[in-house]
Parts: structure tokens; sequence; C-alpha cells
């Protein structure tokens, strides 16, 4: 982890920790943190004008505010880290905060409990250009798998990134990333992710991670999956496979462009190639749960098992991928 230069008082000394990967206010005087994904209390001599001041220092610089006109806020700290506060009169004990680290060095697919066979499978879907939705609960590892998938892009690929708050930390040496931007203290100058999602496009990426899809947005990445834009990768919080690809379906709605369901679906079921679905268990171990590789015809999706030759029917995207005979042997 990087270190914090923004004086944090307390939490300094608690974030110099590598071992804490998030630290919770819960108001004056109740504090926890996680290590190694279990919750430990904290003790913390913070009340509610200190905790008042440690958000202002992180976001005076960022033209930020967190007062009773804009109670909720999201911001990045100098190393990475994300805060959300939430403030009077959503709040009613006070200001929370929960700030959320997130590693520098990057995963194995051995962390998510994949064993060589679905390591394979994994790496053979993204260099045979698949486009790739992982799906799962808050805390679950999306994020850190889309940094895990990231490993197998070929090296000198253009990746161009788009995310409310920047978290994601992709191998390779060619990335392009786009945050959005919350309004300012007047109200002006908010850039959503579905503007930068069209930016992306003229970017000339190789490949397009988004790093959710929340809202509309979800219609413009779906036109881009469907225009050529292969090899792409996003997050979206789901219980399961097939949940992933309803909420999708949903998402694409909320953009207001008179889209029928069924065209939705049908432009789904066309660009996305498999959902990954990964979950936090118990003690804090992140694993991947099922990969599904989606129908073409919209029918649904079909769990590709490793260990049972997991040979998928959809081909390579990209002319001169891997055959699908390449897919977990050995």
């Amino acid at each position: 982890m990087g270190g914090v230069t923004v004086d944090l008082g307390p939490l300094g000394s608690v974030l110099a920790d590598a071992s804490v990967t998030e630290v919770l206010l819960n108001g004056p005087g109740r504090a926890w943190v996680e290590r190694a994904g279990r919750l430990e209390p904290l003790r913390v001599d913070l009340d509610e004008d200190g905790l008042r001041r440690l958000v202002e220092r992180v976001i005076g610089p960022l033209g930020l505010r967190l007062d009773r006109g804009s109670p909720i806020l999201d911001a990045r700290l100098p190393d990475g880290s994300r805060l959300h506060a939430v403030t009077a009169p959503v709040a009613l004990d006070g200001t929370h905060v929960a700030i959320r680290r997130f590693r520098t060095e990057s995963y194995s697919f051995s962390a998510f409990a994949a064993g060589p066979r679905l390591e394979g499978l994994l790496k053979w879907a993204v260099a045979a250009g698949w486009n790739l939705l992982v799906a799962g609960g808050t805390g679950a590892g999306k994020t850190s798998l889309l940094n895990t998938l990231s490993g197998a892009v070929a090296p000198g690929e253009r990746i161009v990134t788009v995310e409310e708050t920047a978290e994601l930390r992709l191998a390779g040496g060619h990335v392009v990333r786009l945050e959005a931007r919350p309004p300012n203290a007047e109200g002006a100058g908010a850039v959503a992710v579905r503007d930068l999602v069209r930016a992306a496009l003229r970017l000339r990426p190789d490949r397009l991670v988004v790093g959710e899809v929340r809202g509309p947005e979800a219609f413009d990445l779906v036109q881009a999956l469907n225009t050529g834009h292969d090899g792409s990768f996003s997050t979206i919080h789901a219980n399961g496979c097939r949940d992933a690809l309803a909420r999708l379906e949903s998402l694409v709605l909320l953009a207001g462009t008179g889209l029928p369901l069924s065209a939705a679906r049908a432009q789904v079921a066309a660009c996305v190639d498999a959902v990954v679905h990964v979950a936090r268990h118990d003690g804090g171990q992140r694993r991947i749960q099922a990969v599904a590789e989606v129908a073409g015809d919209g029918a649904g999706v079909r769990l590709l098992d490793p260990d049972g030759g997991c040979q998928p029917y959809r081909p390579a995207r990209r002319p001169g991928g891997p055959p699908v005979g390449a897919v977990c042997v050995g």
C-alpha cells in the first residue's frame, strides 16, 4: 500500500498498517477496522468536530463539500483509497465514514480458489477476446478479480478504464484511466460515467473496462460491445450469473431510449460472452463461485465446469484467437 499523504490525525497510524483493508467510523467514538476479512473494534479519539475536520482535509483540495445541503460524499485519498461519508440529516447518529483500501500488488487466480483448469478457462476467455461481466456483492472481490484478469491481456494492448471512483490497478503498460467527476460546491462541473464511456470510445481502446456498471451507462456499454470492442470487462452487483444478466438488462432500460425489453435482452445476450460470479466467504476468503457462458440466442446461461471439460460453444471473438480446443487442457 502506498502511504497516505493527507494528515488524517489519529487514523494515520491505522492506515499505515498494510493489513488494514477497511476503516469504518460510525459517528463519534465508534470505529471498526477490517483485517483479513474480519471486523475488529478500534479505539479512536474522534468527536463529531474531529470527524468533520478529517473529511474536510481530504475533500478541500477537490472542491467538494459535506454538509446538510450535500450530505453524501465519495472521494479518493492520494494513495488511491476510497472515502465515503454521510452526515446529517441522512445520518442520524453523527458523521459516518468508510475508507476502503486497495492493494497495489497483484492478485493471482489462486487467491480466488481457482485451480489450474479454471485459471486456464479464464485466461483463454481473455485471450480469445470474450466480453466478461464479473458479478458479486459488495466486498466480494470484483475489482480485484478484474485486476487479475487484466494480467492475461497481451502486452501492448491499449486498455481504457472508466470508473466512478478510480479503484482499478490493471496490469500492463498501456492503460488510460478515466474517472467521473461529481459536481463542485456550486453544483457545476459534473462528468458522469456515461459521458466517459462515450469519450473512451474515441480514445482507440483495444479493450474497454468499466469498473462498475450501475446506471444508464449500461446502454452505452452494451452498444460499444456490440460494435466491435471485443475483450472488454465490467463488474456489476448481482447475486449470481443469471441475476447479473437480468440486472444489466434493467440498467440498459434506465437510459430511457424507448428500447423494449426484448431488444435489450437480445443485445445483452449478443455482447456478453460470460459472467464470472465471485463471493466472499467466512474468514474473508474470496472465491469464484461460477463461470457461465451466455447463450447467444438469449436463452440464458450455461455453467462451465472446468473439471468436466468446460468446452464453450462460443468461439474466440478475435481473429487468430486461441481455438476452443485450447480451453482447460493439461
